[in-house]
């Protein structure tokens, strides 16, 4: 029997017909007529003689045995393709005229200012702009195209369309007010729970409806790590903050660390991320390398100012 060969248009209608379950979603996500997908999923199968999909009995097509075999074979090549395209565009474009990078707002505010000084003095001719956003925000930036480069943390999980590069972590800890209840030695198990929590929450779809390091049933939704902030210092409630943001406080007794059974606390884990079908520049590259660096320099549990 001879095969056909397939094209790298089919292959990525094969990829996005298996992702998105349906040829509708397919045509949707790429801007394409259904009757386009339906029928360049009919040629890869005729090409290929074989049936990629199950559509008798079902409303949504289904990968049959040799779609789940051929779909990883698939992906690579479109891969391979992307990698080899992006390669190509970072050579002919060489040094980046522009960039906009989105920073995650758990990152040191002084590291950020110190990378982007420097930045300025490296890089004078590439126009930088930045975005400071929060949790499942900052990939958002990244998968809309509104940013090149992100500096982001954990929640926003591994999204198919993103390279990460863990670059650092910084320390998360709960505190309060001296005055708050919390805030007292032995504070029994679940004590916590009928107290105001304060917690940093984005409205990006990347994180729509999930929670992260939420105790209590009481809780005041802030957009803004600097309002929270303000309001613990004020013993409005407690909240896990950056070590390095509080660590004046800690020192002036302004905030005190809490010691709760449950350990709320974590080590906020830190990425480079940019899109896959992307490759970094030298200006970009250079980002992510001081980024690590200026983590790198100071323990996750210490502070980052100087």
């Amino acid at each position: 029997m001879k095969l056909g060969e397939p094209t790298l248009d089919q292959l990525r209608l094969f990829i996005a017909v298996a992702d998105h379950g349906s040829f509708g979603g397919a045509a949707r996500a790429l801007g394409r007529a259904v009757s386009a997908v339906s029928y360049g999923i009919a040629q890869l199968e005729a090409q290929l003689a074989l049936s990629l999909f199950e559509r008798e009995g079902s409303r949504r097509p289904v990968l049959t045995p040799a779609g789940e075999g051929l779909l990883p074979e698939a992906r690579a090549v479109a891969d391979g393709v992307d990698a080899l395209l992006a390669k190509t565009r970072s050579l002919h474009a060489g040094l980046e005229s522009a960039l906009t990078l989105v920073v995650d707002v758990m990152v040191p505010g002084d590291l950020t200012a110190r990378v982007l000084g420097e930045f300025r003095r490296m890089f004078p001719t590439c126009a930088l702009t930045l975005r400071i956003e929060g949790l499942g925000a900052v990939g958002a930036c990244l998968v809309g195209g509104g940013a090149d480069l992100a500096i982001g943390g954990p929640v926003i999980g591994e999204h198919p369309g993103m390279e990460r590069q863990a670059i650092g972590e910084i320390d998360l800890i709960p505190v309060a007010a001296p005055s708050h209840p919390l805030a007292r030695a032995g504070v029994a198990p679940g004590e916590s729970r009928r107290h105001l929590q304060l917690v940093l929450t984005d409205r990006s779809p990347l994180t729509e409806g999930l929670e992260f390091s939420v105790l209590s049933p009481l809780t005041w939704r802030l957009g803004d790590l600097g309002a929270k902030h303000s309001l613990l210092k004020e013993g409005l409630g407690w909240g896990n903050m950056p070590r390095g943001m509080v660590a004046g406080d800690l020192a002036s007794g302004a905030l005190v660390e809490l010691d709760l059974p449950e350990k709320p606390g974590a080590h906020y884990r830190l990425s480079a991320l940019w899109r896959r079908d992307t490759r970094l520049g030298p200006a970009a590259s250079w980002l992510v390398d001081a980024f690590r660096e200026g983590l790198g320099a100071c323990p996750a549990g210490s502070s980052l100012r100087t």
